[in-house]
């Protein structure tokens, strides 16, 4: 889950009824599962899905594979012989691993409906990322220009030796406004096949897993208490997404002018050359 920055432009502004709220989406407890398997089935699941289409959360650990993007560089399979088959998917960026102990969510969201950039959702998934490692008394960051979650510098405990390593790798599709992929959280697990690759692109970077920070932890706890973050700042999103769209109608409503300097707004906005919907493409990822 390593893609290459694109431009993604804002959603829909197609109005917010009063009221109106999203069901949580459905979370699927999809197991151990081949990768083609669950890739076969987003693609499956976006490709068919309507606007009344329930957005899903899919909870998988894979046994082990390598994807690329479908820019990505052979060259960065550093071990050609490894014995862990390469799949080429429909990502961008560069090349990454999955395998047993790690815990990958699957996105399958309607961004439109949502009123959600790409860009939030991503800062929404690396936050409840860095929720779920706290739940476990560890730290995490952000890194500008290389998403996905590090271990900070000034850790303490077993996390101090491991400063600007990687815990967890994000990316993400869109198809017609439609997200999946998502991203992957190294729980406990066999470290040792990220040394036959440059992660995301990137030679030396270390790559590890919670269980070496000092917090073990079950692959389920673990996987749920992602999930319930997610859940949590996806709610959180529409509820102020909700909130803004009330105040400016009430606004309208108490002052007609108010009306006319929101649409005099949008109107900036599409002149400056911010399209209003999303496209098909890849996001920041790492």
């Amino acid at each position: 889950m390593c893609a290459t920055p694109v431009s993604v432009p804002p959603v829909s502004s197609d109005p917010v009824l009063p009221g109106e709220r999203f069901a949580s989406p459905i979370v699927r407890w999809r197991g151990n599962e081949a990768y083609e398997a669950s890739f076969d089935a987003m693609r499956e699941f976006t490709a068919q899905r309507d606007a009344q289409t329930p957005d899903e959360l899919w909870l998988v650990e894979h046994p082990p594979v390598f994807t690329l993007g479908q820019a990505g560089k052979p060259e960065h399979l550093l071990i050609a012989d490894s014995g862990i088959p390469l799949v080429q998917i429909d990502r961008g960026g560069q090349i990454t691993y999955h395998g047993p102990g790690q815990v990958v969510a699957y996105l399958l969201l309607d961004l439109r409906r949502r009123k959600l950039m790409v860009r939030e959702l991503v800062t929404l998934i690396e936050q409840a990322v860095i929720e779920t490692l706290a739940a476990y008394n560890l730290a995490g960051e952000r890194k500008a220009g290389a998403p996905g979650i590090y271990v900070p510098e000034g850790a303490s405990g077993p996390s101090a030796a491991h400063a600007g390593a990687k815990v967890a790798a994000l990316g993400l599709k869109i198809s017609h406004g439609c997200s999946y992929h998502g991203v992957s959280l190294n729980v406990s697990m066999d470290l040792s096949p990220f040394l036959a690759i440059n992660p995301c692109g990137y030679a030396g970077l270390e790559t590890v897993d919670m269980a070496t920070l000092g917090a073990p932890a079950s692959w389920h706890d673990v996987a749920a208490t992602l999930a319930a973050r997610l859940e949590a700042n996806l709610a959180a999103h529409w509820d102020s997404t909700l909130a803004a769209t009330i105040s400016v109608a009430e606004a309208a409503a108490s002052d007609p002018s108010a009306e006319a300097a929101e649409k005099e707004t949008a109107a900036s906005a599409a002149v400056s050359g911010q399209p209003h919907q999303p496209q098909a493409g890849v996001t920041p990822a790492a």
